[in-house]
């Protein structure tokens, strides 16, 4: 490969990771604009005009704070485990599917999966770094709940491989020309954004910081930079699961204003459920994934492969 391509990819990569930043810098905006209005009341609107600029002066309050660390912590693993989170969860970015330029790649799907089961291992440790009880108890219920619907996850998305036989995320948008796949497989589609809404702590599933004994879960003792990171880290994957629902499901990737309506909606509905529902109790949470999803799924799973070879 010439080296000007190098250059090409390098510069795509740099300029497709500072587009997710200022993404998820606005998606918080947007959280904290429509939970605002959900519990009637304003969101930010003082920074800028409406509050457009409130993300940003977060940011600089964030990063601009003395960074803190517990003395008995382990330092080095408290340190580097919200880095590691929030470069695992810009590494997933790599898969998205563009036509020109970046890097794309025919195990796209795979690698996904591999980042975030990989993810698991930060919370794990961040949880277990910080060498408080609170924080471990709410890493180990984070690493239970991602690691079950992890399994989920799989299985469903092992559906739609079967359906278009290939790992490539661009491929979706040819099996989809005449009929989305939400509508082929709406059971399916369903179990994936509640699994979505899981695999990101997110509410109604947020146990790992939502239980009055665990304080505020595995990031309790972080601050500044630290917690920036991880909170970076959340909502970047929260817009790559918005944008891989939209791929499989609804149409696959088209360079157009629709593909990201569609995709702004998604993550709309994360911000929506948040506002609306309760949390789940946690012994129901897991009872879902194990007794409800994984046989869903696993007969799905079977049904699609049956009528693969059928049609085939």
């Amino acid at each position: 490969m010439l080296m000007k391509d190098m250059y090409m990819i390098f510069l795509g990569l740099i300029i497709l990771i500072l587009g997710v930043l200022i993404g998820v810098a606005f998606l918080t905006l947007l959280e904290r604009k429509v939970l605002g209005y959900i519990q009637i009341r304003k969101g930010p609107n003082k920074v800028g005009v409406m509050g457009i600029l409130q993300p940003f002066s977060d940011a600089i309050k964030l990063f601009t704070k003395e960074q803190t660390y517990p003395n008995f912590s382990n330092y080095m693993s408290y340190y580097f485990s919200p880095v590691i989170a929030f470069i695992l969860s810009l590494m997933i970015w790599m898969v998205i599917p563009y036509y020109f330029n970046l890097i794309s790649f025919n195990l796209g799907l795979l690698f996904f999966l591999c980042c975030t089961s990989m993810g698991v291992y930060t919370v794990m440790v961040a949880g277990w770094s910080s060498n408080s009880n609170y924080a471990l108890l709410g890493g180990l219920r984070a690493v239970a709940q991602t690691i079950s619907y992890e399994v989920s996850l799989a299985l469903i998305l092992m559906s739609s491989i079967i359906m278009i036989m290939d790992f490539n995320l661009m491929i979706f948008f040819y099996f989809q020309k005449n009929m989305w796949f939400l509508f082929m497989m709406f059971p399916l589609g369903l179990c994936w954004v509640s699994s979505m809404l899981a695999e990101t702590n997110r509410t109604p599933f947020d146990f790992a910081e939502g239980e009055s004994e665990l304080v505020s879960g595995f990031n309790i003792e972080y601050s500044s930079g630290g917690f920036a990171l991880i909170f970076l880290a959340e909502y970047s994957s929260i817009l790559f699961m918005s944008l891989l629902f939209v791929i499989i499901y609804m149409g696959g990737y088209v360079l157009s204003i629709f593909f990201y309506l569609k995709l702004l909606f998604i993550s709309f509905l994360f911000i929506w459920v948040r506002g609306t529902l309760p949390r789940y109790r946690y012994d129901k949470l897991m009872y879902l994934a194990w007794k409800s999803y994984l046989p869903v799924s696993l007969n799905f799973l079977l049904l699609f492969l049956g009528l693969k070879i059928f049609l085939i």
